[in-house]
């Protein structure tokens, strides 16, 4: 059945990817942005798409649309780019899921939050099952963000139990392919745009914190899966690609890739700068049949051409710190 879907922060990295595939299946999508840390030209393509609709708009203030689905994925999610302005950061995540479920509430509409691990802080418990709690620092200069998803996560909640609206939630870990911002401060496109250019590449810390990385793929499908699931599951539920890594394989597998002869230079890690981030994915195995399929080896090479193509000229970082 084709639905009209609502995806905010639709022309960001994954916001475009998710865009494509539901055009791709015939629905009526509406891409909302605001462009602070989106490109347009990650949409262009799909601008003389009948079923695609692009509105320029910030989450914080409300808007009235006819949907049948919301993917509420609108939020800057790169630490530079939301240290830049932290308040801002906070409202989006908190004002954007009051506005996104009320509209969400008015239509009769299914709602998905895009939240992620930074719920879960500097972990204790490692790998990380839906059932921890987190260990978060709310004064902290990541507060804005990991306690901006937190706090979105309780607004969801209370309007299932309230109102009851029907909520979907994942929990969103490292993600990385095409379209990346080049500017973005993620480890991936950092190292990635540092080889090509033939710089050194910048390690935060010894280069032991691990990570695990799930090419974007993979998790627009696991978003489509919970958004379709009939099963009243409505998370959380953690979507990411249990394989771990450490940061140093991570730039030795670029400077390989790339043919760079790039050193590895280490600057002091930033401050609440988790250590190990690695997905209990059992549940999503069980109530959505999802798995990622895509090892970082491949996904890395697709990313890498990706980045060979594109003219870095008409990127320009969105904030001063990245």
């Amino acid at each position: 059945m084709i639905k009209r879907i609502l995806v905010t922060g639709g022309a960001g990295f994954l916001g475009s990817h998710l865009c494509d595939r539901l055009v791709e299946l015939g629905h009526d999508v509406i891409c909302l942005d605001n462009f602070f840390t989106s490109q347009k030209s990650n949409i262009v393509h799909l601008l003389d798409r009948p079923n695609f609709e692009l509105i320029r708009h910030d989450v914080t203030h409300p808007i009235w649309l006819e949907v049948d689905q919301v993917y509420n994925l609108a939020c800057p999610a790169a630490p530079g780019h939301y240290q830049f302005n932290p308040i801002k950061t906070i409202k989006t995540s908190v004002m954007g899921a009051i506005n996104m479920l009320g509209l969400a509430k008015r239509c009769h509409a299914r709602i998905l939050q895009a939240s992620t691990s930074e719920v879960y802080g500097d972990p204790e418990i490692h790998p990380q099952p839906e059932s921890y709690r987190g260990n978060v620092n709310p004064i902290g200069t990541r507060a804005c963000y990991d306690e901006g998803k937190r706090a979105a996560e309780t607004l969801f909640f209370d309007y299932q139990r309230q109102n009851r609206i029907d909520i979907r939630v994942v929990r969103i870990f490292n993600t990385y392919g095409p379209r990346m911002h080049p500017y973005d401060g993620r480890v991936v496109s950092n190292f990635i745009r540092q080889a090509l250019a033939g710089e050194d590449i910048t390690m935060y810390g010894d280069g032991s914190q691990t990570r695990s990385f799930c090419y974007c793929d993979d998790m627009v499908d696991g978003f489509i899966r919970m958004m379709e699931n009939e099963t009243g599951f409505h998370g959380p539920v953690n979507i990411g690609n249990p394989d771990e890594f450490t940061i140093r394989q991570l730039a030795e597998m670029v400077i390989e890739m790339t043919g760079a002869s790039s050193n590895l230079v280490t600057q002091p890690l930033p401050e609440d700068d988790p250590t190990q981030r690695q997905p209990v994915i059992d549940l999503a195995r069980e109530k959505l049949a999802w798995s990622p399929r895509t090892p970082l080896s491949q996904g890395l090479v697709r990313t890498i051409e990706w980045f060979r193509t594109i003219d870095m000229s008409e990127y320009r970082p969105p904030t001063p710190n990245y």
